[in-house]
This record gives structure tokens, sequence and C-alpha cells, in this order.
């Protein structure tokens, strides 16, 4: 079983690529509202409650890890590797630096936690925060015209870059209007993550079980998030372990 964890709703994103890859497989997911947003919490809160999580959902029975936060995977993915060293852990920034190898210029998106953890800092690299994108899309507020001003307003500075990573996992989820404003190749790092689950896992047989999907308070606007994401509506299970 999958566990994937992240600060709240947006990892349904990477749980849709998980689905489409990976159909056999079962998923046990934790998005921690109650303590959301980590991208604006300091690196040492990230780190304390991405290893409480982890050891929440293997204890659940998860035999694989998907840190869908990019905040976690950049301040605690390190960390729980070493932490959890026989438990296979995949983030969502470690696979996308081997793959954007071949890129001149790249520009990367995500929260300020993110950007401010200085994991994508490189000479060939422009990286901005864009904090209004999350409650934007919470809003669902996908395709509205004040939504595709702001996203402009962001992406003013990312001048020929060849490829955009979008460095949250809420980010997707504006990726056509993101499309309208550049031309540069979009690289969500949520493919790239289930394309690398894939190789390690097998699929051929079916696991046993439910998804299962636990919020550690009650998630905000879950029904259009998890139609947005899923195509359908997930029964959330409201659950603080800590």
């Amino acid at each position: 079983m999958i566990g994937v964890f992240d600060s709240g709703v947006g990892g349904l994103s990477v749980v849709k690529e998980i689905f489409k890859s990976l159909p056999n497989q079962k998923i046990i997911y934790f998005g921690d509202t109650a303590r959301l947003p980590y991208g604006t919490k300091g690196a040492d809160f990230v780190k304390k409650y991405s290893e409480k999580i982890t050891e929440w959902l293997l204890g659940k029975g998860a035999n694989v890890i998907v840190i869908a936060c990019h905040t976690s995977s950049a301040q605690a993915g390190k960390y729980l590797k070493e932490r959890f060293k026989n438990i296979p852990i995949f983030d969502m920034i470690s696979p996308c630096l081997q793959e954007l190898s071949h890129f001149n210029r790249i520009g990367v998106i995500g929260t300020p936690g993110t950007i401010k953890s200085r994991v994508w800092d490189a000479p060939n690299v422009v990286s901005k925060s864009c904090p209004l994108f999350v409650p934007l899309v919470e809003e669902g507020w996908i395709d509205k015209e004040i939504t595709k001003e702001i996203v402009k307003e962001y992406l003013k500075d990312f001048n020929n870059i060849e490829a955009l990573v979008l460095a949250c996992t809420h980010y997707p989820m504006l990726e056509k209007i993101i499309k309208k404003i550049t031309k540069a190749k979009i690289i969500d790092p949520a493919k790239i993550v289930t394309q690398k689950l894939k190789l390690f896992l097998d699929d051929e047989s079916v696991v046993p079980g439910e998804n299962q999907f636990f919020f550690s308070d009650e998630p905000y606007n879950l029904k259009k998030i998890s139609k947005l994401c899923l195509g359908k509506e997930i029964k959330p299970i409201i659950y603080d372990p800590f």
C-alpha cells in the first residue's frame, strides 16, 4: 500500500497520477489540514510533522511513502530517507532534478517554504514563490480572469525559460492558464515521481483493500478539489493522530 501525505488537499493531484499509472495499487492518504499551510512554516516544524505522519502511515500498513508536499520534500525529504532507511521514500524534487539536466534555463514556482529552502538554487534556475496560487485553487477559481491576471503578474520575470516546474501540488490545477501565459515546457513533478514509482512497484496483481483519505481537520472545499483532481467526490476520514 502506498502512503501519500501532504499539508492539505493539494496532494490529491499526485494521487490522480498514481491512479492513472498504478490502478491496481491502494493508497492511504493523509492531509494535515489542521496545521496547513506547510509552505509558510519553519523547517523544524515541517520536519517534525513530516516524520510523525510518515510513522503513522507506516503503522497503518503503508510500505512505500510518497512525500506529495513540495515543502516537506525540500525541508524534510533527506531527513526522512535517513530516518527510515529500510522504507522506499519518494519525494517530489529529486526525480525532477534528474529529468531537468538537459534544459539550459529553468523556472521554478512554489510556496515560500519550498523556494526559501534553496533546494532548486542553480545558476540556470529562476525561482519565485507564488503564495496566492493555493487559495485560488482551493476556492475553485481555476479559470477566472482574476486568476489569469495574478498568474501573469507572478510570471512576468520568467523570460526566455525553456521549462517551468510547478513545485507545489496545487499548481498543476492552474496548468491551463499557465500554458496560455508561457511558451515554456510545463513540468509537473507528480508525473515524473509516478513514473519512478511505477518502475519500482509491481502493478500486475491487485492490492486488496480500499483507498483511504485521512485529514487532520475538516478540509476546505474538498468536494470541489476532489472532483477537479479525481473526477469524483471522496469520503474523508477526519482524524488527527497528533
